[in-house]
């Protein structure tokens, strides 16, 4: 889940701003809201509710495609970040809030599955979606993008002094990279904490505190969350912050490009290539068990699936599409290469391990 993403409403609930909504009511107020919108919409042979994380985007122009080939209006719901959205959609399962959920990732998927909030559906467009996206066999969560957390650097700072930009993770600890490098709070960000299951997916469960109090004596910075690493910390950002050095996403130096203002002849920044310097990330939707509209929830995954939607996910998204032969923008595909040794761990590991991996990075690197 990209935080470049656009943020705007997408259809929203009876109007209200999609991005503000679950905030703003709170759960005890979306299911007669969402009654409400069933009524409003009496001209529409089905309204089909979507609940997403709040970085999901969609253009106008592809979504009314969607609409008025089918018949189905989609209302969309969004409930935070990817957890937060998770989390209502458990405690809600017995009388889901939406038909559909989008934005569950690899990180997050066996505890969906676990949950029993999906039901099986083998579309029709998983023949041209590559295996190794595809990890739930029984088809209950499909993939639809994936993306890769990586850690970034400033072209131009590490030219200027003359120093050679770090080859792998073990030379981010190195003394001459000493206070280069800015990372999230795993505990409060999903690229922190993908960029935490990277280091214990290469140096194992048993060696990456090791690594972090290596880190820690380097002078690695620690924030919060994304924008203030990205915006404030990182000197190849607007912010021209103190590190050169920012744990990101591999698709931000084809950002650059793109919103240059005047523009560039090439991206400042680009991704560190070592092995398990990035963190793979799949996410995927599913159809909700309990919804009612089980055959428009169906031709709605279709849809996320189909060639129309899946070529407007990296301008909308900051993804990269899954469905093979998806054409991608020309800066995507001249400056976001995909990275050729990313770090993946399963996901059942990653739901075993998730809460005592965080909190012994919290006992190593929080006073």
């Amino acid at each position: 889940m990209h935080p470049y993403a656009v943020h705007r409403p997408v259809r929203g609930i009876c109007g209200a701003r999609g991005e503000n909504f679950s905030r703003l009511l709170g759960l005890l107020f979306v299911l007669p809201i969402l009654a409400g919108c069933q009524i409003l919409n009496p001209q529409s042979g089905y309204t089909l509710t979507v609940m997403t994380h709040d970085s999901f985007a969609v253009s106008d122009s592809v979504l009314k495609q969607f609409e008025q080939s089918t018949g189905i209006q989609v209302a969309v719901l969004k409930g935070g970040d990817a957890g937060e959205m998770l989390n209502k959609a458990i405690l809600t399962k017995q009388a889901p809030l939406a038909d559909v959920l989008y934005g569950v990732d690899n990180t997050l998927l066996t505890r969906a599955l676990n949950e029993g909030i999906f039901i099986p559906y083998t579309s029709p467009e998983l023949g041209s979606i590559p295996p190794e996206f595809r990890l739930d066999p029984q088809n209950r969560a499909l993939p639809v993008d994936h993306g890769y957390v990586c850690v970034n650097y400033d072209i131009a700072w590490f030219a200027s002094r003359g120093l050679n930009a770090p080859k792998t993770l073990e030379d981010l600890a190195r003394p001459e990279y000493k206070g280069l490098l800015v990372v999230e709070n795993p505990l409060t960000s999903s690229p922190g904490f993908d960029f935490l299951l990277a280091t214990v997916a290469h140096f194992g469960p048993d060696g990456y505190l090791d690594y972090w109090k290596s880190l820690k004596a380097d002078g690695v910075a620690i924030v919060d969350g994304w924008e203030t690493a990205y915006y404030t910390n990182f000197s190849g950002s607007s912010g021209k912050g103190p590190q050169p050095m920012v744990v990101s996403y591999a698709t931000d130096p084809a950002y650059e490009m793109i919103y240059a203002d005047p523009p560039l002849s090439a991206p400042p920044i680009a991704a560190l290539e070592g092995p398990d310097m990035c963190f793979h990330q799949i996410e995927f939707v599913g159809i909700l068990a309990g919804t009612h509209n089980r055959a428009p929830a169906e031709k709605f995954v279709d849809f996320m699936l189909n060639s129309a939607f899946q070529e407007d996910i990296p301008m909308q998204m900051s993804m990269y599409p899954v469905k093979s032969g998806a054409a991608l923008p020309d800066a995507f595909a001249k400056y976001a290469p995909i990275p050729s040794r990313p770090a993946t761990l399963a996901p059942e590991e990653i739901t075993a391990h998730r809460d005592e991996w965080m909190n012994r990075w919290k006992e190593t690197m929080l006073p």
